[in-house]
């Protein structure tokens, strides 16, 4: 075969004109030590102050120290597999997860790594752990209700979607029981919910894992666990990672989401401990200065997102997210009140914008061509329920003080109700909603409205009954009544109450209907007569869903049935 030196001449001037040099720019430090986590590198001088960066071993790594010749770095992974002298290379990337609904059901770590032996998990979709909460502009007031199933904290200290209620007590009180109980609620109500295990014994979070798949709630459920025998700086980011999979689904999709952190004072410590190997100035009780920056950034996180409405051409896709499609008024924000939209491109914002948007459809001439259209990824909520634990009680301590000044309100849970037998131990007089009402459901907050004050009250008597001294009559009825509130407030756990069994069960206590029954039959007579109106009333329970409120003549009804009931029941019972 013939060589034709013209085309291989032509090949060869071909790749010559493209050839592109390309060099792999990259800056890299040496690790000058190493020891509990912590990595001093050297050289990295363009580093950012939250930079990720990879050993030489494949480990990753978290810059949180910008030093004169050294940067500090925080190992997530083993540290005992990094050396002195190794390189450490920057990925000018900043900290980032996995999300997205294949995480839905998944017990992983906080980088997304799986913990449950079921796979790899794959998904193209991340966020940054860190990320800057909206400002008000971008919220809505918080009204709509989170129920946890809890009689005692649905009726006296409710919680709505995008509330931060922080949990605290002593260890063993029932803390987590609350936030799983939580979980469990939401079965149904389209809520992703997020549970962030922090320092906890793998034992424990097993434990909760496995009675979550028994009662079907991870099918809606993730869970991220930094366990006891993890690393500090693994501890550490646990709860940012939990904070950035549940964001996924409220950014998005516009959906509620319910993010539990269990606990911060675990996290605390392990900053503490972070930072002090880094030679940051220690302060009260050995933490750093920015310990209080640690929580408020991740907890003003929560948040319950504006509603977004606009007018749009009647073909636009239900799903649709683009506001280019709007359209804008003619006169923008100059337009009549009653159809003036809330930014120039023509949205409307919020529950009264949906109000405002409708009037501007109805006065155009070609209104047949457009319809009102709500972007599906707005008002989504995140409620966090942090936990924090105290320490012989005491809730003046540093972090404790700290979170009660971020949080909405507080469930104080005290450690003499509980081994009294009171479950949940919710101490009414410090447990606190500052929404309160607003995100209280009306048939709940008409039949619950002075429960908290009664209770309060009855605790003070209580004490002072304890003496011995003689009560006159109706000092004596309000302990009764306060004795029978305290029975029918405990619950068992995992067994949430849904709505329409709390209203028929508090109604029969504040109206006085169970005074004259003996306090330690309350729960068993409770029992009976919800199963009584399940079979024979159903149609009470079907009301209260239906409505959520409790009319006159409901009430009315549901006093006669009581008090036959409990004629029969009586009957039954001497019988």
């Amino acid at each position: 075969m013939k060589i034709k030196v013209d085309e291989i001449s032509s090949v060869i001037t071909s790749e010559i004109s493209q050839y592109r040099s390309q060099i792999d720019v990259a800056e890299v430090g040496k690790v000058l030590e190493v020891g509990d986590g912590i990595a001093q590198v050297f050289g990295l001088s363009n580093a950012l102050s939250g930079e990720l960066v990879e050993f030489e071993g494949g480990q990753m790594g978290q810059i949180l120290n910008l030093e004169e010749s050294s940067v500090g770095i925080v190992v997530l992974g083993d540290y005992l597999e990094i050396s002195e002298g190794e390189e450490v290379r920057r990925t000018g990337q900043l900290l980032s997860v996995p999300v997205g609904e294949v995480l839905i059901g998944r017990v992983v770590d906080p980088l997304g790594r799986p913990l449950d032996g079921k796979g790899v998990i794959e998904t193209p979709e991340r966020r940054p752990l860190e990320f800057k909460a909206p400002g008000i502009a971008a919220r809505q007031p918080v009204t709509e209700p989170l129920m946890t199933g809890l009689k005692a904290i649905d009726s006296m200290i409710p919680i709505g979607r995008g509330q931060r209620e922080l949990i605290i007590g002593d260890r063993k009180t029932g803390k987590t029981a609350i936030a799983v109980d939580t979980i469990i609620n939401q079965k149904g109500e389209d809520v992703v919910c997020v549970y962030v295990a922090i320092g906890q014994k793998e034992s424990t979070v097993v434990g909760v894992v496995e009675k979550l798949k028994e009662l079907g709630a991870m099918d809606y459920t993730i869970v991220v666990s930094a366990s006891a025998a993890d690393s500090a700086p693994l501890q550490y980011v646990a709860p940012y990672a939990g904070a950035a999979m549940a964001e996924y689904f409220m950014y998005q999709f516009g959906r509620p989401t319910l993010v539990i952190y269990d606990d911060l004072s675990k996290q605390a410590q392990a900053y503490r401990q972070l930072s002090l190997l880094l030679k940051r100035p220690p302060g009260r009780e050995a933490y750093p200065g920015d310990v209080f920056y640690l929580h408020s950034r991740l907890l003003e996180r929560a948040i319950k997102l504006r509603d977004e409405y606009a007018v749009v051409p009647r073909d636009t896709a239900e799903d649709s997210r683009d506001r280019g499609l709007a359209k804008a008024h003619p006169d923008g924000l100059g337009a009549p009140e009653e159809h003036r939209p809330d930014d120039p491109e023509g949205i409307y914002h919020r529950p009264q914008g949906l109000e405002r948007a409708e009037a501007w459809l109805e006065s155009l001439p070609d209104k047949d061509r457009y319809r009102v259209h709500k972007f599906p990824d707005s008002g989504g909520s995140m409620t966090a329920l942090p936990i924090i634990e105290t320490l012989e009680g005491e809730v003046s301590a540093y972090i404790p003080t700290n979170v009660i000044s971020i949080t909405d309100g507080q469930i104080y849970l005290e450690p003499d109700l509980f081994f009294a037998g009171v479950r949940p131990a919710v101490n009414v007089g410090i447990s606190v909603s500052r929404v309160g009402g607003n995100a209280q459901r009306k048939g709940m907050k008409k039949i619950a409205g002075s429960l908290r004050l009664d209770l309060a009250a009855y605790r003070e008597l209580e004490a002072f009954a304890q003496l011995g001294t003689e009560l006159d009559p109706a000092t004596q009825r309000q302990l009764d009544r306060g004795q029978r509130m305290v029975e029918l407030l405990k619950q068992a756990q995992y067994s949430p109450f849904p709505y329409e069994r709390q209203i028929v069960s508090i109604f029969a206590g504040t109206q006085g209907l169970l005074d004259d029954l003996p306090a330690t039959r309350v729960t068993e007579f409770e029992e009976a007569l919800l199963r009584h109106v399940d079979q024979e009333f159903p149609e009470y329970y079907e009301e209260l869903e239906a409505s959520g409120v409790i009319s006159d003549d409901l009430a009315a009804k549901l006093k006669e049935m009581i008090v036959n009931f409990k004629a029969n029941w009586r009957e039954e019972d001497d019988g």
